[in-house]
């Protein structure tokens, strides 16, 4: 069976409401459904935040008593197990459902292909792959980290048209307009963590939360990522005043003798260390057994170089003024030259766009 236009329409409807959950579902999947009788529909839901409802379910009470010989449009693959809600298969099938269409699969391995074959068990027509695309980049990080054992790493950038982070002196604030660091606003609310260094903690002090009160995240704070190697993160850091979690990675040396000072105020979890430096890939492992999706990386260059040169993000966003710092200005690419231009890092434009007075280029690894 194949999709017709109007399966692409209903499909699209529940992709928006889907969205309008991406900042508050983590760590689940953002998602959302429309229920479809005789051309109309009857029932919409999303879900909205994690232990509550399933975007079908909200659906389903949204129909009310209608929902008899109905078709289903879900974002992703109905789930069959009971977690900290009911599989939602079995309220599909309680409903009368007879028609259920869904964007992509769910990674989830107590998920993964069951619920598509519980609902043909009980006689429903199933119908998989609509809109596949939008879905899967919708949950990119929820899918990478149940398909691969790892959060989808951003790395956000702001840079002045001739490549500087920063003045000689250091200061940078503010290189872009305010309609860009807005923007950098919501890549911090889609995150489910924002990891810097310690470097950048000491330096500037931030406090890495989302302070823009529009965005839709139904109380849910990211989580503030710190890697510290030699434990030196002072407690009396601004990025403890704010709520969410702390999680500090150290080094295996330093973690008893320094932690004390931490107690209360941070997760601390050590971390092998790989010449010198800490296991980046180690730590993603870390990131995604704490259930964090999508990280956004906000850091100066040498983390940043690290993350670049170890192949370890999934995309780079990059905030570029027009501005000319010059040559004195602090580089915000400090990764080491190749010797040959094959050797260099290549990357694929994603999207280019402007902000304001500003641009925003989003990349990709070109692999």
């Amino acid at each position: 069976m194949r999709a017709d236009t109007r399966d692409i329409e209903y499909m699209r409807e529940a992709l928006e409401l889907a969205r309008k959950g991406e900042y508050s579902t983590s760590p689940n999947p953002a998602v959302g459904c429309v229920i479809v009788k005789d051309d109309e529909i009857i029932g919409r839901g999303f879900h909205h935040l994690a232990g509550e409802n399933h975007a079908e379910i909200e659906a389903i009470r949204d129909a009310g008593d209608r929902t008899k010989m109905a078709t289903a449009y879900v974002t992703l693959e109905p789930c069959s197990h009971q977690g900290r809600t009911g599989p939602c298969v079995e309220a599909l099938i309680s409903a009368g459902i007879s028609r259920v269409v869904y964007a992509c699969g769910d990674p989830n391995p107590k998920v993964s292909g069951t619920g598509h074959r519980t609902l043909c068990d009980a006689g429903i027509d199933v119908l998989s792959g609509v809109c596949e695309m939008e879905a899967l980049e919708l949950n990119q990080g929820f899918i990478k980290r149940m398909a691969k054992g790892q959060p989808y790493v951003r790395l956000k950038m702001a840079m002045s048209l001739d490549g500087a982070m920063a003045m000689a002196s250091g200061e940078s604030k503010w290189i872009t307009g305010e309609a860009a660091r807005s923007d950098g606003q919501r890549l911090r609310a889609l995150s489910c963590g924002v990891m810097t260094g310690i470097g950048t903690v000491l330096a500037d002090d931030p406090l890495l939360n989302v302070r823009e009160k529009m965005l839709q995240m139904r109380g849910r704070e990211v989580t503030r990522i710190i890697l510290d190697t030699q434990l030196r993160c002072p407690s009396s850091a601004r990025l403890f005043t704010v709520g969410g979690k702390v999680l500090i990675f150290c080094g295996k040396s330093f973690e008893l003798k320094r932690r004390k000072k931490l107690a209360g105020l941070a997760e601390i979890e050590s971390v092998e260390e790989v010449s010198g430096a800490m296991d980046l890939e180690l730590v993603l492992d870390r990131c995604a057994s704490h259930g964090l999706n999508n990280i956004l990386i906000e850091a100066g260059p040498i983390l940043t170089r690290q993350f670049i040169q170890r192949k370890l993000f999934d995309e780079l966003t990059i905030y570029i003024a027009p501005k000319i710092i010059g040559t004195e200005g602090r580089r915000a690419f400090q990764v080491p030259s190749p010797d040959r231009l094959s050797e260099v890092y290549d990357l694929k434009l994603k999207k280019l766009s402007s902000l304001g007075n500003d641009m925003v280029a989003t990349l990709v690894p070109d692999i």
